[in-house]
């Protein structure tokens, strides 16, 4: 049988269905040490090679810049600079991770971090509706960050109806809750 670059690919897709590779999402609402704790991880001496996307809302990459000074050279960065991928998520995150599709072989890990008014649902979604995704990818977890000393207001902030809390639902949706700046509070 003549191999194409079509069915080359396809022989890598089932190749790696078998082990999918793992994503977790970093959420969680401004300044509560999403970034700090990315940082942390690909500082650290795991042994992985991580791919991440970074998620950025505005013009300007400022998490981006701070994320790019800790690469060790096993870490590919994706900046998705087009505003939050709960948005968007069925178009820029699928069209993201398909494009890392290429390059599966380079990495052992996903980590995504989302952008603090992010709700995470949507961008969970994502790795059930897409069959190519939902092969290739595993949900590992939702991990959301929380800062101890701004949470509450957070949590009780009023919004107009049909509009949601973004704290909230970071919170309803996570696997593990990391509580940050404990040291602020009594």
């Amino acid at each position: 049988m003549l191999k194409t670059p079509f069915s080359e690919l396809k022989e890598f897709i089932n190749s790696v269905k078998k082990s999918q590779i793992p994503v977790t999402v970093l959420t969680g609402f401004l300044g509560s040490g999403k970034t700090t704790l990315l940082n942390y991880i690909l500082g650290a001496n795991h042994g992985k090679k991580i791919a991440v996307i970074e998620n950025e809302f505005g013009e300007v990459g400022v998490d981006d810049q701070l994320v790019n000074k800790r690469i060790t050279g096993t870490e590919t960065i994706i900046e998705m600079s087009n505003g939050c991928i709960c948005c968007t998520v069925r178009v820029d995150l699928i069209k993201t991770l398909k494009d890392l599709i290429y390059k599966l072989e380079k990495f052992d890990y996903i980590l995504i971090e989302t952008t603090g008014l992010a709700d995470p649902a949507p961008v969970a979604q994502t790795f059930f509706i897409d069959p190519t995704i939902k092969d290739l990818y595993r949900l590992d977890a939702i991990i959301t960050l929380v800062d101890a000393k701004h949470i509450e207001q957070h949590l009780d902030e009023i919004k107009e109806e049909g509009v949601e809390n973004e704290s909230v639902e970071q919170i309803a949706f996570a696997d593990k809750i990391l509580l940050n700046k404990i040291d602020l509070v009594t």
